[in-house]
């Protein structure tokens, strides 16, 4: 589970941590594709690994971190139980939770054959020569007596459905996969859409029947959604994509016919979100993406910016869902994390006898990590966070 307690921030007057290594961050942090695929078509192998990536791991591989990136509170051993996850166990021995992989010693090898962590294994931190480590504990559950066994994922089929803990709350964001869809422009206008229900009832539910109109391209199972929302940027106001509101699921019962009678297809509600009505647009279902969501944080600079809280709240909180107006045209990609800023108060300095006007620092208090990825906009799930987040808020790297 995601701890509650916010890494330590950094305030506005002193610096983030540096992106130094965020070569050797993400080679390992590759590993953790096969750890969340939950298919053994998944081969982290077939990952990109550029040359710096590479010669920085091979450098830092199974150096462990300097004590100083411990928490303070860091706890000699850990238990893994049911609903933990990497990132959670990470948050209770780093400061900075994504770098895990330095800290569990993974090297090259181990990235193209990684280990799978299970509730009920021991986890030992060890501190030798200013660095510190974490292995299974002797006796843990899938070790042999007397030895101590290196820690990362590895890959397994249905790895998830056998108990393997998983990299981040999976069932936070397992609905957003299909729900959260920015259009680059107003696509539904010709989509096809539900023109009548069955014995004209205002609203359907799962299991009922609604008529629908439009090409269908073949496809036969579908999303519904109503309106859809301009998402803005905060700062230029310029719309950078169309929201849909998700309705539910529909599937195809009988096609319909566009000739001199007017036939339309019948469709049976087979989930929702929302009660589906005449006028809701229809978008087919895309194909399951095997996504890796690996968290790291971004190669370069990122600054951005909060532009809405999915669903109809004006603040979110801890595991909720926002969008943010950098996507991948900025270089975000899938699993970067990264830090949420609140703004500094405007305040008064009287102590020199005048009032002079002053605008304090910004504060760092919680971190937000990235699982959608459009053109222009990014669904991200907000890891940890002091103080309710609102539109508008900054991002950046963390």
């Amino acid at each position: 589970m995601i701890s509650n307690t916010a890494p330590q921030c950094r305030r506005g007057g002193q610096a983030a941590p540096r992106v130094t290594r965020v070569a050797a961050e993400l080679v390992g942090l590759l590993a953790l594709a096969a750890a969340l695929q939950g298919s053994a078509t998944a081969q982290p192998s077939r990952m990109p690994i550029a040359p710096e990536w590479r010669d920085t791991a091979q450098r830092v591989a199974q150096a462990g971190v300097p004590l100083s990136d411990l928490v303070p509170n860091a706890p000699d051993s850990h238990t893994v139980q049911p609903g933990d996850t990497l990132w959670g166990i990470s948050t209770l021995f780093l400061k900075s939770p994504w770098r895990w992989p330095e800290l569990w010693g993974m090297n090259l090898e181990q990235i193209r054959n990684p280990h799978l962590i299970f509730p009920g294994q021991v986890l030992v931190l060890e501190k030798l020569d200013g660095r510190a480590r974490l292995r299974l504990a002797n006796g843990a559950p899938g070790t042999m007596p007397g030895n101590t066994v290196k820690l990362s994922p590895r890959i397994r089929k249905d790895l998830l459905a056998n108990g393997a803990i998983a990299a981040i709350p999976l069932h936070l964001i397992g609905p957003f996969l299909t729900e959260a869809v920015v259009f680059d422009t107003n696509a539904l206008d010709k989509a096809p859409r539900i023109v009548a229900t069955q014995e004209g009832r205002v609203m359907v539910s799962r299991g009922e029947t609604a008529y629908v109109r439009g090409d269908l391209a073949g496809a036969s199972d579908f999303r519904l959604f109503r309106q859809l929302t301009p998402l803005a940027d905060p700062l230029t106001r310029e719309v950078l994509g169309y929201e849909g509101r998700f309705v539910g699921t529909a599937e195809v019962a009988q096609p319909g016919s566009e000739g001199a009678t007017i036939v339309p297809a019948t469709f049976k509600v087979t989930s929702t979100r929302l009660e589906a009505g005449v006028g809701d647009r229809l978008s087919p279902v895309p194909q399951q993406e095997l996504v890796a969501y690996v968290p790291h944080p971004p190669a370069g600079n990122i600054e951005g910016h909060i532009v809405s809280i999915y669903g109809d709240g004006l603040r979110a909180g801890q595991n909720q869902v926002v969008a943010i107006n950098r996507g991948s045209r900025d270089n975000i990609e899938r699993g970067h994390v990264l830090a949420l800023w609140r703004s500094g108060k405007a305040a008064t300095d009287t102590t020199n006898g005048s009032r002079v006007a002053m605008q304090l620092p910004d504060e760092r208090h919680g971190m937000l990590f990235v699982f959608r990825v459009f053109e222009r906009v990014s669904y991200a799930l907000i890891l940890t966070v002091k103080e309710p987040v609102r539109a508008g808020d900054r991002i950046s790297q963390p």
